[in-house]
């Protein structure tokens, strides 16, 4: 019995002695203590939390080389690998977590609309929910700061740049024909439905250098990755139908929405001022497929759509109007995949089609046009540690363009062939979770110009406070004139801007406020000689011009319970000398001011959210003939206000009702003059107003799902 108390005792005084103390100080970057910090060895159960002085002490048996781990939260997580009788009276400096929800973002000339994003201005549901977009997302869009109202077009037009500068992607690829075809003085709509798309991207400039052949904008849609259910979602409306499903695998999953419109109907009810021979119809369908594998997710998205009218539209110039006819067929196809491929590389990579054709018939003539274009590209990516990043990619833009116009005395057919091909990288460089910089440069080489450009960007963004922060970009940008030109003269050169943009942004507890202030310099702008662009003018790259201003941006879901609405503000200074312009002047799609205000509010005994959302945009400029100035008249303001209602019949089935300018303001566009003056030496003319002062929607929707819970506006 001696004997077994004495090896007992032999033992724990061996146990005792085998013990290492492992101890020392964890501090922030600013010398600070840290309290409660996780310090333990790595593998083990041994370890301890700093005290309120930031000290630690434990004891360890373990020996040889080990891995001290320290973590806290929005600190970075340190390991320090020694052997463990070097673990003693240490000093260690945990680093801010750059990557913690409170950390700098980039944000001057981008505006976020993404569930998942640190900062976001819209969310994706504000696409469905705002009185005036009508389910369009190019319409919610236009309710932020930098864009200007031009009612009877319906694109983006962003900071004094027209709509051909704002390139619009999907998950990264191109989407080289975004918008349906329209008549006169009626807003087109984009061709993609908001409900399979969970983010959006919108940049007002200063964008990636992975982003090309864009003056002035980029609108980047991102497909959603993974949906939740299998559903099947119904809509009956005023002027068609939708259907759309959703089956779910195990790794796979596969979305369609098909949508049938015609506006015969709804016209029979709601007269406009057009005489429609055959009033607009379209379907639509689009695709998603998604598989998972094991390192990354493989997508494929395909869209067509269809659509013709007829009509006789007024013209100042013929007694019995213009008869103008369209047929439009689209198809769009796009596939991609983003993976991990080890060591903290990931790869992005996709590619994208386009088929489009467009038989138009104006009196006597006939134009049939076709494009055919792809876009190649691929991007790689390197995660060296959380301060630093760098990706690099190429790309590849190819079209095919061909136009064959046909009347009484002429036949002839133009297009053209082009490839470009570019190249860019990009590095993040985060210095802190309140500084951060963003370096790229990018390259492009257009077959048809037989020339290339280079193109430097930088971003850098300081955080002030905890809730607030400035940005800064520059970067320069280069896009290739359009269809309208290249199918008629091959030797031109890449139009260019230069972006300078100064951001403020505060965010806190659901209140967001934004401050830019910008400038675009352009250079090499397409001019030429005739009235419009045709096969005899003579063209040049000697037009230039500016546009300057300031943007605000304020959104608020917190202070008013059951409410939330944003404001946004915009003031625009541009002049061009471009197209057949004599000289400088402001482009007649551009208005100096313009004012977005839009609220929601959810009234629960009525199980309803009403909207409204108010538009006004200042003047826009004209020519009257009988002066002897460009553009220097403006129109009249413009006012609009939309109402909607979305009533909850029950938890899947929705009646939705919504009427724009539900006040008839009858807003004027700009005036047509006659090509001749009257006896008394004067131009005569007539307002181009909409073909409608007001518009009625009515809808029912309806969703079939497995929790017997969501709907197509599943927040409400």
């Amino acid at each position: 019995m001696n004997k077994l108390i004495t090896i007992l005792i032999l033992l724990l005084f061996g146990l005792v002695n085998g013990q290492t103390t492992i101890s020392g100080k964890v501090i922030d970057a600013k010398n600070e203590p840290i309290s409660g910090a996780n310090v333990y060895l790595e593998g083990t159960y041994d370890g301890v939390t700093t005290d309120e002085r930031g000290y630690f002490t434990f004891s360890t048996a373990e020996n040889g080389t080990q891995n001290l781990v320290v973590s806290f939260l929005s600190f970075e997580t340190k390991s320090i690998v020694k052997p463990v009788s070097e673990l003693k009276d240490l000093t260690i400096k945990l680093r801010a977590d750059v990557e913690s929800l409170d950390a700098v973002v980039l944000s001057a000339g981008t505006f976020e609309a993404n569930d998942n994003s640190k900062v976001s201005v819209l969310k994706p549901l504000d696409v469905v929910t705002t009185a005036s977009a009508l389910g369009d997302f190019v319409g919610a869009l236009q309710t932020l700061p930098g864009t200007s109202n031009v009612s009877e077009d319906g694109r983006l037009f962003v900071r004094g740049g027209s709509a051909d500068e704002t390139q619009i992607f999907i998950d990264g690829i191109r989407v080289f024909t975004p918008y349906t075809p329209a008549p006169n003085n009626s807003p087109t709509r984009g061709r993609y439905s908001p409900f399979l798309f969970d983010g959006i991207t919108f940049s007002t400039g200063g964008y990636s250098s992975e982003y090309g052949q864009a003056l002035s904008s980029v609108l980047l849609l991102n497909t959603i990755d993974e949906p939740t259910q299998e559903k099947t979602d119904i809509g009956i409306m005023s002027v068609g139908a939708t259907l759309g499903n959703t089956q779910k695998w195990d790794k796979s999953s596969l979305s369609f929405n098909v949508s049938y419109i015609n506006l015969g109907p709804y016209l029979e009810v709601f007269k406009d001022r057009n005489d429609w021979k055959t009033p607009y119809r379209g379907a639509q369908g689009e695709t998603v497929f998604r598989q998972k594998l094991n390192n990354g997710m493989l997508k494929f998205y395909a869209a067509f759509d269809t659509s013709q009218f007829e009509l006789t539209q007024e013209d100042i110039n013929y007694e019995d109007g213009i008869d103008f006819k369209l047929n439009n067929s689209n198809f769009y196809l796009n596939t991609s995949y983003k993976g991990v491929l080890g060591a903290n590389w990931t790869m992005s990579t996709g590619v994208s089609y386009t088929y489009a054709k467009n038989t138009l018939g104006i009196e006597v003539s006939d134009i049939d046009g076709t494009e055919n274009s792809a876009h190649l590209k691929m991007k790689l990516k390197k995660r060296f540690n959380s301060r630093f990043k760098l990706s690099f990619g190429a790309e590849q833009f190819i079209t095919e363009y061909t136009e064959h116009y046909k009347d009484g005395s002429l036949d002839e057919t133009y297009g053209y062939d082009n490839t470009i091909t570019a190249g860019f990288t990009e590095a993040d460089l985060i210095f802190s979770k309140d500084l951060a910089l963003k370096v790229g440069l990018r390259a492009d080489y257009s077959s048809i110009f037989k020339s290339a450009e280079l193109a430097p960007r930088a971003a850098l963004a300081y955080k002030a406070s905890k809730n607030g922060q400035f940005s800064l970009a520059y970067g320069h940008f280069f896009q290739n004139p359009n269809s309208d030109v290249l199918k008629f003269e091959h030797h031109l050169r890449a139009q260019k801007t230069a972006h300078y943009i100064l951001n403020y942004q505060y965010v806190n507890n659901g209140k967001l406020f934004r401050a830019e202030a910008y400038r675009k310099d352009y250079d090499h702008l397409i001019k030429y000689d005739t009235d419009f662009a045709q096969f005899d003018s003579n063209f040049n790259t000697l037009g230039d011009g500016y546009a300057q201003g300031l943007d605000f941006f304020w959104r608020d879901n917190t202070s008013i319970k059951n409410v939330d609405y944003w404001l946004s503000y915009s003031y625009l200074d541009t002049e061009r000398n471009y197209e057949n312009f004599e000289v400088a002047a402001q482009p007649n799609y551009a208005t100096n001011h313009n004012l977005s205000l839009v609220g929601k509010y959810w009234i629960d005994k009525w199980k309803s959210q009403v909207g409204m959302s108010y538009s006004f945009s200042s003047g826009r400029p004209y020519t009257n003939p009988n002066t002897d100035l460009l553009l220097s008249e403006r129109t009249k303001t413009f006012n609009s206000l939309s109402l909607n209602w979305a009533y909850l019949i029950d938890q899947q089935k929705i009646l939705y009702l919504s009427v724009n300018n539900v006040l008839g303001f009858r807003n004027i566009n700009g005036y047509q003059y006659a090509n001749t003056p009257d006896v008394n030496g004067q131009f005569g003319r007539s307002a181009l107003t909409p073909a409608a002062d007001q518009f009625f929607f009515v809808g029912f929707f309806w969703t079939i799902s497995e929790d017997k819970n969501d709907n197509q506006l599943d927040k409400l």
